[in-house]
């Protein structure tokens, strides 16, 4: 990966920060608040905040791939971000994400 490619990658925590079915809320500047899972198959990051009410999805039941809103019950798929269970219905967003040096990182634009 040349430097260039590299810049785009923002770290987010180490790989031994995330647990499988334990997932971590993280915060960096000029992003919303963030949700950081382990799967079977990697790592996934998508929005940490609910879009039905709120709730916090680090602070959410894992069960395969989806997680669990802990206020109103609402599911969401981790790997694409899609509504799974009411009361939620708009999807969360997801990152692009890799492992660079033991620390998730997520791919972030040079817009934004």
């Amino acid at each position: 990966m040349s430097n260039d490619d590299s810049s785009a990658w923002r770290p987010l925590c180490a790989t031994t920060d995330v647990e499988i079915g334990m997932p971590r809320r993280v915060e960096v500047q000029g992003l919303p608040p963030l949700a950081v899972f382990q799967l079977d198959d990697g790592f996934y990051v998508t929005d940490d905040t609910c879009t039905h009410g709120e709730g916090s999805l680090s602070e959410g039941y894992v069960d395969g791939d989806e997680v669990e809103c802990p206020w109103h019950s609402g599911k969401f798929c981790i790997k694409d971000g899609k509504a799974t269970a009411p009361p939620a219905f708009e999807p969360i967003r997801i990152y692009r994400t890799q492992v660079v040096d033991g620390r998730v990182c997520i791919e972030v634009s040079a817009a934004g």
